[in-house]
């Protein structure tokens, strides 16, 4: 069986964000180890489009690769008919033991918050 890695993954929501981070949550705990969710923070949208989004990380272990974590997130944010408007979910692997992904994404402040707080 491969070694457990650590993993961190940050949650997005703009549409229906309760009932989607809700159930991304949970399906992510059902196939993830030692699950710890952070609270959860409202942000404006980045881009200034009036809409709101609904965040929260999730700091977990797995035996997941790198790539076969990522494609298990881009799979549940399929399984929620995602668009470019509507962002059921977004999900993405943040770090993975020592390796830090979506770089840019670190420097925002509600993954300081959020981080902060886990």
């Amino acid at each position: 069986m491969p070694p457990m890695a650590s993993v961190l993954i940050a949650l997005g929501s703009n549409y229906h964000q309760g009932a989607h981070i809700q159930w991304a949550s949970q399906r992510l705990a059902t196939l993830l180890a030692d699950v710890t969710l952070s609270r959860i923070l409202w942000t404006p949208d980045i881009h200034g489009r009036g809409l709101w989004y609904m965040n929260r990380l999730l700091r977990a272990q797995t035996t997941l690769s790198p790539t076969q974590l990522t494609a298990l997130l881009k799979q549940i944010e399929q399984e929620t008919q995602r668009t470019s408007q509507h962002v059921t979910i977004d999900l993405d692997l943040m770090q993975y033991d020592q390796q830090r992904y979506h770089l840019d994404d670190w420097q925002r402040p509600y993954i300081q918050n959020l981080i902060g707080f886990m």
